[in-house]
């Protein structure tokens, strides 16, 4: 769905949930299907199955035609049963379409009224590193293969990205413990988790399982990281890490 009109704008999770209860009533639909993110799709299929009066399934990993399999147990455990109607999905669950070409059409939708009980104050500023790693929506991390610390805290800052770090910066004592990201450190779901001179050692890459989308620089086109990754620069991350900075400014100066 495209939530075009000024009522969908800014924080507005009820009005969008009547607008998709609307669509799946006009369509007459058995299954609504939203991918079951941090932010966006998670928060609004849960909002829609109260709405509905029904309840929805999470992190679901696989799809058939009257089973579906989902993840439970805290991550640890998958369980088969029949589908609700509202199933909110993970990434792993389908590959991404590449080649194949579909057509939307667009349709006419019965009025909807949700009174808001929720008001956006808008946006406000706040220092992504008062955010705790659990919490980040953004996370740049830094491992074994920084040397320039100084460029590694300007290119977070001007990303807006709370710091992580590895197991061994943190140990080096050249990041603070509680900026540690792993399994003996902090486990992480941000959006974009940007890994800088991480190798990718097996609990480092256990903390960042739930990352929605991990990017990788590194030196080495065959570290666990680098195969770990959505994208991948290979390069050093002491060059990349200005440049990165500098396009931030320019972006954010229009230029």
């Amino acid at each position: 769905m495209v939530f075009a009109d000024a009522a969908f704008a800014g924080y507005a999770p009820e009005a969008r949930a009547a607008a998709v209860a609307a669509a799946a009533a006009h369509l007459d639909a058995r299954h609504v299907l939203l991918p079951d993110t941090a932010v966006g799709g998670g928060d609004l299929g849960r909002r829609l199955a109260v709405m509905l009066g029904d309840r929805a399934a999470g992190d679901v990993r696989r799809i058939a035609k009257d089973r579906i399999v989902r993840r439970g147990g805290g991550g640890r455990s998958d369980f088969e049963m029949a589908p609700p109607r509202i199933l909110l999905v993970a990434n792993e669950a389908a590959d991404p379409v590449v080649d194949d070409r579909y057509e939307a059409r667009a349709v006419d939708v019965t009025p909807y009224e949700a009174a808001p009980r929720i008001e956006d104050g808008g946006l406000a500023a706040t220092d992504p590193n008062a955010v705790p790693l659990a919490e980040a929506d953004f996370i740049v991390s830094a491992g074994n293969g920084i040397a320039d610390w100084e460029a590694f805290h300007t290119a977070a800052a001007a990303l807006g990205a709370t710091e992580g770090g590895s197991r061994v910066v943190c140990d080096a004592g050249l990041l603070p413990r509680f900026r540690q990201v792993g399994a003996s450190g902090t486990l992480v779901e941000p959006r974009c988790y940007l890994a800088l001179g991480i190798a990718g050692a097996p609990q480092h890459l256990q903390g960042i399982q739930r990352c929605e989308r991990v990017v990788a620089v590194n030196t080495d086109l065959y570290a666990d990281m680098v195969k770990r990754a959505d994208l991948s620069i290979i390069h050093d991350a002491q060059e990349v890490m200005p440049a990165l900075a500098r396009l931030a400014r320019e972006k954010r100066h229009g230029a």
